[in-house]
């Protein structure tokens, strides 16, 4: 009687490499298509696409500052000191003459550039600690997130103010303190999405076939933790301008006499009852930005929501 063939162990205990990439290889197919309806349901969301009009306007105002403000920032002139609005003045003009129009319009570099940066520095070691965490576990993940919710355990304003003060009244170290002080925030995003992305079939594939952690982590675990990290991001820019306001109105960002928004309203403050104009129109400069990127951040959460485009 002949023998009936049989499968060798080898054969069933390992996946062919085809096997092991054809789910990686669907969910990049379903991507393009999930980015489609992503965008379609972003244009539909009428509150997402004026902040997004909001942000838009804010940033081209800091990149055309110099050819769109009126006057020089900096200049005095003792001859229209506290001048209330005026054809020549459209917002009237601070305790040394300066126009406020052209300090807000060269305001917005540095309190747009402030909420971005430290938002930057937040991601670029936020989301790296986070991957090694949620992927590795283990010690690793014990160390970071002791780190992590030490510095959460810290009011995230009073971090800033306590960090900016040890390194230095300026708007770099504000943004350092900043960045610093919101890094926990996208360390426990970054873990907790690497920690359900590691599980998936295509991961467990992509270590099947041989990948080094590196590779997995960068080409099949990153780009699923892209959309929150981006959502998160987007939010944590208003939290960041706001933060730099505060710090620049205790003398410990922007210094004179450079503008910034917070800056302004650290030297309107004395004359609130004199020139009202000095605290009004930087304060609504800075409401409406950071409505524009709260608006922006809650428009990209509903459209990068997997569960709304399965």
């Amino acid at each position: 009687m002949a023998a009936l063939p049989t499968t060798s162990s080898s054969s069933q205990a390992s996946p062919t490499p085809g096997a092991a990439r054809a789910p990686a290889a669907a969910a990049s197919e379903r991507l393009p298509r999930r980015r489609y309806r992503g965008l379609r349901k972003f244009a539909r969301n009428r509150a997402a696409v004026a902040g997004a009009l909001i942000v838009v306007f804010a940033v081209f105002v800091a990149l055309f500052a110099p050819w769109l403000s009126p006057y020089d920032p900096i200049a005095t002139s003792f001859m229209t000191v506290r001048q209330a609005p005026s054809a020549l003045h459209w917002f009237g003009t601070d305790e040394l003459g300066r126009d406020v129009l052209a300090r807000m319009i060269f305001g917005a570099r540095a309190s747009l550039a402030a909420g971005v940066v430290s938002v930057g520095i937040a991601v670029l070691v936020g989301v790296p600690l986070g991957l090694l965490a949620g992927y590795f576990g283990r010690w690793v993940d014990a160390i970071i997130s002791r780190l992590a919710d030490a510095l959460l355990s810290i009011p995230f304003l009073i971090l800033a103010i306590a960090m900016a003060a040890f390194l230095g009244a300026s708007l770099t170290n504000a943004m350092i303190a900043i960045g610093v002080s919101a890094m926990p925030r996208f360390v426990r995003l970054a873990r907790a999405q690497a920690l359900s992305v590691k599980a998936e079939e295509y991961v467990e594939g992509a270590r099947a076939i041989g990948l080094t952690d590196a590779r997995i982590i960068v080409r099949y675990i990153l780009p699923n933790v892209l959309p929150p990290i981006i959502v998160q991001a987007s939010l944590t820019v208003a939290t960041a301008i706001i933060a730099e306001a505060s710090l620049s109105f205790l003398g410990l960002g922007q210094l004179p006499p450079l503008p910034s928004w917070g800056s302004m309203l650290n030297t309107a403050k004395d004359f609130v009852e004199q020139a009202p104009w000095m605290s009004i129109f930087p304060g609504i400069a800075i409401f409406l930005t950071v409505l524009g990127f709260n608006l922006l951040g809650d428009g990209l959460r509903d459209a990068l929501d997997p569960r709304e485009q399965s």
